[in-house]
């Protein structure tokens, strides 16, 4: 057998004979030079597929898509080639493979559909402990007026104090008189009352909103024998102006011993 060396650029037309066969530098173009062919594609085709059908995770499908469909891949390949051919075998091969190229896009968007959804399932399951605990229940808090009396009364109970509460509406007899404070009496200008529009037989309006929690001394003493130890907090009324030291309501604690 003898062989020969061909440069294509440099010879259009030259023969090369062997023992038995001779090949035109047309023949060794279509075996050597140009791959593209429709049984190329058919057998690229039914490969790309087989082996997407057997990868299991997004690394390996990712090396697929570089092989097959990369600037250097397989398709890419023979896509590059079609410009060695004939107009009509051209249309033909080029036509299907694009078709091919669609097809194995499609095929590639499912399989990382596929395998995304099944790595995130599986990062899930590995990432919740099922033996923590739920998380807590988000509460409200205490107001800071509202802390600050429980602390304070915590502080008078660890000295054998009781904490007793009363009526926000208070009877005039209990907010004033019983304290002393009789009606026309000047200490009463002092404050300033929100009475209760509720008149008695007398013509008098008897309920208002308290106006220090005094009232409950003289409750508690009513119905407590001596000794006495307590403390009353609570809320307070005036018919005042909101300004930087006056509102209308605020908290008092006092203590009776």
């Amino acid at each position: 057998m003898r062989c020969c060396y061909l440069d294509p650029l440099q010879h259009e037309s030259y023969n090369c004979v062997t023992k038995d066969v001779t090949f035109s530098l047309k023949d060794i173009n279509e075996i050597i030079l140009n791959p593209t062919s429709l049984e190329s594609i058919q057998e690229l085709t039914a490969s790309a597929t087989q082996e997407l059908s057997n990868i299991s995770d997004l690394e390996k499908l990712e090396e697929w898509r570089v092989s097959y469909l990369g600037r250097r891949g397989r398709l890419t390949s023979i896509l590059r080639g079609l410009s060695e051919l004939g107009i009509e075998e051209r249309k033909h091969i080029g036509n299907l493979a694009n078709q091919t190229k669609v097809q194995l896009e499609q095929l590639l968007e499912q399989k990382q559909l596929t395998l995304s959804t099944y790595s995130g399932s599986n990062n899930t399951k590995t990432l919740i402990d099922v033996t923590l605990p739920g998380r807590p229940i988000l509460t409200g808090k205490l107001h800071p007026t509202t802390s600050i009396v429980l602390e304070i009364t915590r502080a008078f109970e660890s000295m054998g104090f009781s904490v007793v509460e009363g009526p926000e509406v208070e009877l005039d007899h209990y907010n004033f008189e019983m304290l002393n404070i009789p009606s026309g009496h000047p200490a009463r200008d002092m404050w300033n009352s929100l009475w209760i529009n509720q008149e008695d037989e007398n013509g008098n309006r008897p309920l208002l909103m308290r106006t220090h929690t005094s009232p409950m001394q003289a409750r508690v003493m009513e119905s407590t024998e001596p000794p006495i130890r307590v403390i009353v907090p609570g809320k307070c009324y005036r018919y005042e102006a909101t300004d930087a030291t006056h509102e209308w309501h605020f908290y008092q604690i006092e203590g009776l011993a």
